[in-house]
């Protein structure tokens, strides 16, 4: 299972470029352009895991120096199940929900001429409050999907929504906030006490560290090359399904036919 590598934005600040056009020496024009910031979210208190951005990139922590290599910081986010979506890419940077583009036709009521048009969704550049993470979250979104967001009572019960058809709504943007969220001790905490109401022991997977899953895996019996030895979590888990990819393909298991119950062939009439 991939995973979302998010990289950090190295601008600290918006650099400002001015360009002067003279014609002997008579200055005609001055143009300034200012480079908007690929960051626009907001810091959240008592968290050093910043809010993914659409474009990918996020700010630099505190610890992390702004001279060290922006490969050194990276967020791992599991990757959207339904994968990007390949009609109407714009909804994959906002909470477009299951809109679309639609098309049709304009038909004149005195000669009933079609002329072809089409719909767009209404989408809206909004500061969503998320009471996990005590901020606004900057994104876009159409005005179905707040109405949506009125209905369940915020933009965390939206994210946070379990079943298939919410989670196909969302889209990769979607998911990375829900991914933030989820980070949060508050829907942790709560996450725990509905295991516990439905008798679940709790989880401990996701808190034991990478040295300890290594240490499992060399109990298990796997080691692995001085220079292939996972370096995350998401690369501990794909070398994991890998292996047991290639352990079913060399015992071929599921390739057995079912004979039980088999309809026998009906003999040929002369």
């Amino acid at each position: 299972m991939s995973s979302f590598l998010v990289r950090p934005c190295l601008r600290a600040a918006t650099t400002t470029t001015t360009t002067t056009t003279t014609l002997g020496q008579h200055q005609l024009r001055t143009l300034t352009t200012t480079t908007r910031l690929t960051y626009h979210q907001p810091r959240v208190p008592s968290s050093s895991i910043p809010i993914p951005n659409v474009s990918g990139r996020v700010p630099l922590p505190d610890s992390v120096s702004t001279s060290a290599s922006g490969e050194n910081f990276k967020i791992e986010i599991p990757s959207y199940p339904y994968g990007p979506r390949r009609i109407y890419h714009q909804s994959n940077t906002g909470l477009y929900g299951s809109a679309l583009i639609r098309f049709g036709n304009n038909v004149s009521k005195r000669n009933e001429i079609k002329t072809r048009r089409k719909w767009r969704p209404n989408v809206q550049q909004k500061r969503l409050w998320s009471k996990s993470l005590g901020v606004f979250v900057r994104t876009r979104v159409t005005t179905r999907v707040l109405r949506t967001i009125d209905k369940v009572g915020g933009l965390d019960e939206y994210l946070l929504g379990h079943k298939a058809a919410r989670v196909k709504e969302l889209g990769p943007w979607g998911w990375m906030l829900r991914w933030r969220i989820m980070q949060t001790p508050e829907v942790r905490e709560r996450f725990a006490k509905e295991r516990e109401a439905l008798g679940l022991s709790p989880r401990e997977e996701d808190e034991k560290s990478l040295e300890e899953q290594l240490r499992e895996f060399q109990a298990a019996g796997i080691r692995f090359e001085a220079d292939q030895v996972p370096k995350s979590k998401g690369q501990l888990k794909e070398e994991a399904d890998r292996l047991i990819k290639s352990e079913t393909e060399e015992f071929g298991l599921g390739q057995e036919e079912d004979l039980f119950m088999k309809e026998e062939a009906k003999p040929k009439m002369a």
